[in-house]
């Protein structure tokens, strides 16, 4: 087992680690294999638990992007090619997202190319569908996102080296979509309810996590950042556990609510942000966004979220830094979306 330790970035990531990825692809298989079961709660049980493994998967995902698994970057880039598949953002390259999140963190912004504002602006009418969408419960803003990767190949000048890749994979995906459709249609029905409640997991976490816009400046490597840098980059950075109090729900999502620890050090994983988090940066709970305050505005500003304007708080969304933090608490921001790191434009 040590000699096994050693490939990690640390001991302890033979343990932590390997326990989330074995986590991660158990549930990701049982999950599978209970869509296909007779029994509708099996069926049930079967989407959350499928839905979970992805979620663990596209944390991983985010951990192999710092290379905080192994010590060999090689090692983390395989790692998180495999995991790519698993959360089906494999239409776009791990590299692409590696790129686009050093750059967040680099750049101390939301580093994007595509504008969905602008986006909206010419399709009035898709803008109205999604946000009807997400007045339902459905997450079309990121809908609109992963369609848009499944294509970006095609659409992104600078990824035009990708098209015969990408068209693979959508021919591969599409596929065996298509013929467990025909196989099992509430198979193929669940498994695309747990690919939805994946979505929603990750964004839930992203919403509140920092107070920049986007900046569209993906392929622009000499504009400088907006927010000064690492000096102010905390103070833009806001942490939204699941739960100040105990550890182990904050495990649900490997810690990605403790925002702050994350971004103050990145290379740190996942298993000691809490503790990196409470020592180094406040151990005080007026320090973070409480869960009861992120689900109110989760839900209660879903529509809201698309524009981020016509609800009952529009003069707050632009507030920055402290004044952020203190409007996040008092449950009156209406949060971000279309900032997976999985979408990586």
């Amino acid at each position: 087992m040590r000699g096994l330790a050693g490939y990690f970035h640390e001991p302890a990531g033979l343990a932590y680690h390997g326990g989330a990825f074995g986590y991660a692809v158990a549930a990701y298989a049982l999950g599978w294999a209970g869509l296909f079961a007779a029994h509708v709660w099996v069926n049930l049980l079967a989407v959350v638990l499928l839905a979970h493994g992805m979620v663990i998967a596209a944390y991983l995902i985010h951990e192999c992007g710092h290379n905080t698994i192994f010590r060999n970057n090689q090692a983390n880039t395989r790692l998180g090619r495999f995991l790519n598949w698993m959360t089906g953002s494999c239409y776009g390259t791990f590299e692409d997202i590696r790129y686009k999140h050093f750059r967040h963190h680099m750049d101390n912004d939301d580093v994007v190319w595509f504008m969905y504002a602008e986006f909206f602006e010419r399709h009035p009418r898709i803008f109205r569908l999604v946000k009807g969408m997400e007045w339902a419960g459905l997450p079309a803003h990121e809908f609109l996102m992963h369609g848009i990767m499944m294509f970006s190949a095609f659409i992104i000048p600078q990824r035009r080296d990708q098209r015969l890749r990408q068209s693979l994979v959508i021919l591969i995906r599409a596929g065996i979509l298509i013929t467990l459709a025909l196989i099992s249609p509430r198979a193929a029905l669940g498994y695309v309810i747990a690919y939805i409640l994946m979505l929603h997991v990750l964004r839930f976490m992203d919403a509140q996590q920092h107070d920049y816009g986007a900046y569209p400046s993906l392929y622009d490597k000499q504009l400088p950042s907006r927010f000064g840098g690492r000096e102010t980059e905390l103070a833009h950075t806001f942490s939204n556990p699941l739960s100040w109090k105990h550890e182990w729900p904050n495990w649900l999502t490997l810690n990605f609510g403790w925002h702050g620890a994350h971004h103050a050090r990145p290379t740190v994983p996942w298993y000691h942000l809490r503790a990196w988090y409470l020592e180094h940066i406040s151990d005080d709970p007026a320090s973070v966004i409480p869960f009861a305050a992120q689900w109110r505005m989760y839900w209660a500003f879903r529509v809201y979220r698309v524009d981020h304007s016509g609800g009952p708080h529009d003069e707050l969304q632009d507030v920055r830094e402290d004044d952020y933090l203190q409007a996040g608490r008092s449950s009156l921001l209406y949060g971000g979306n279309a900032v997976s790191f999985l979408t990586s434009f």
